[in-house]
């Protein structure tokens, strides 16, 4: 019984007094375990200022204390917070747009932003803000379905030397974008096929970056485009044959690693402008090509592996101004054709194979017309004439490297000698001193020209 009552006196003690109990508790330890308890307190100011003297009752608010430690006698428990942590609230900045289709390319510039990894010109610290027309090298414009809207019209980051993974995510993203200049930035990966929903992108751009991979096959789909440059790349494989047909005005494929022989339908096309060099073409150069490039003012096929002979048909190009085939395969005398090139100011056939002599007439486009430079240097010409003497005088001939008795930097009689154990023909061999144009002198300076085929 009196057990019991003990009990029950110690419970309604405990019961009665708990409050007194924690606030009057000192931070006795010894013997026991302590437990110290962090609470949050939030609220007014209070009287006293000491935190720390275990005097609750009289600092009761406590609102300049970071938290109050009470002892607990048993073990050692984690105890939850009594007080909830209050955060700051989180403040978003408002944008205004002046047009929603700037408001829906907001985010995928911001996106593609964060994926640079080197922006050495601080070029993206002006990508901010909701005025994306004042962003450098982005332009804005009213879209052509819409002339009272503000869209995003074209991308011009020409020599920003900006670095990023990849274009995905971001060009085929930007819906009413027409032109695309991304010219010498380091720009890597593929071409998404997602650029063909681009209903109005004209102009591409890719030049002098790090794309590799294939001919980005979905620009054939896309009937509105008229310039592709895809210079200063890692491109490889075939060039397909619709490319040709394509109504472009400029297509420019040089120093790629594309290799295949030119297409038999490349006579039918409309490019005004168009480059090979620098890749591994094969094959000859057809001569249904002068029909393609007609209008063109510079020729370039220089360094590829284009085999085979010259056709006569290079001498209608009667617009180039730039012809360059050196440093391929090419062998057989030049056609005497090239004579009725009266506007060409560049000649290249170095670095090849051909033979025989230099024509003369020719070499008189460098006496009383355009023509300033003429390199025929590393082939195998025999013989070289007056006027062609005339103008290595002048600087304006480099035969350098032949097989020209009485010059001199000539290759060795024994080099030569091996080159011509080997017969190397042409067919249609009398095209070679065809000439395909009426000239008031040409009797005189190519007798014995073979009529009209």
């Amino acid at each position: 019984m009196i057990n019991k009552i003990s009990f029950v006196a110690i419970l309604s003690l405990l019961l009665i007094f708990p409050t007194s109990l924690i606030l009057g508790a000192e931070a006795s330890t010894t013997g026991r375990d302590t437990l110290e308890l962090p609470i949050g307190i939030g609220g007014g100011g209070g009287s006293s200022k000491d935190c720390g003297s275990g005097r609750l009752l009289e600092n009761p608010d406590k609102s300049e204390c970071p938290q109050a430690k009470i002892p607990l006698l048993g073990p050692v428990i984690q105890a939850p917070l009594l007080a909830p942590v209050v955060q700051a609230p989180i403040v978003q900045e408002i944008l205004d747009f002046v047009d929603q289709r700037l408001a829906l390319v907001y985010p995928v510039i911001q996106m593609f932003k964060s994926t640079i990894t080197l922006d050495p010109l601080g070029i993206t610290k002006s990508w901010v803000g909701a005025d994306i027309c004042k962003y450098k090298g982005f332009y804005c414009d009213n879209p052509p379905d819409n002339g009272s809207a503000i869209a995003l019209a074209s991308i011009d980051f020409n020599g920003f030397g900006l670095s990023a993974p990849s274009l995905d995510g971001f060009l085929d993203r930007l819906p009413d974008i027409a032109l695309f200049h991304a010219n010498s930035n380091n720009f890597a990966g593929t071409i998404s096929p997602a650029i063909a929903k681009l209903k109005y992108l004209y102009e591409l751009d890719l030049s002098n970056n790090k794309f590799s991979g294939p001919f980005p096959m979905v620009v054939l789909g896309m009937t509105d485009l008229i310039f592709l440059d895809m210079r200063f790349n890692s491109f490889s494989g075939a060039v397909p044959a619709q490319i040709f047909t394509q109504d472009l005005y400029a297509l420019f494929l040089n120093d790629n690693s594309f290799d295949q022989t030119l297409p038999d339908n490349l006579g039918n096309a409309h490019v005004l402008y168009l480059t090979l060099a620098n890749n591994k073409f094969t094959g000859p150069i057809p001569g249904s090509i002068t029909r393609a490039l007609s209008t063109l003012t510079e020729v370039l096929f220089l360094n590829n592996q284009f085999s085979g002979c010259l056709p006569y048909e290079i001498g209608l190009l009667d617009e180039t101004v730039v012809l360059d085939a050196g440093k391929n395969l090419l062998t057989g005398p030049l056609p005497l054709s090239l004579f009725c090139l009266e506007k060409v100011e560049q000649l290249n056939f170095a670095g090849n194979l051909f033979y025989g002599m230099v024509p003369e007439p020719i070499c008189w486009l460098g006496l009383y017309r355009n023509l300033v430079n003429l390199s025929l240097s590393d082939n195998y010409f025999q013989h070289a004439g007056p006027w062609c003497r005339a103008l290595i005088e002048k600087g304006i001939l480099n035969v350098q490297n032949n097989c020209i008795p009485d010059l001199p930097f000539q290759r060795p009689v024994a080099e030569c000698a091996h080159f011509f154990a080997l017969p190397r023909p042409c067919p249609r061999m009398w095209s070679y001193s065809y000439v395909p144009c009426n000239h008031a002198d040409l009797d005189s300076l190519v007798p014995g020209t073979a009529p009209t085929p």
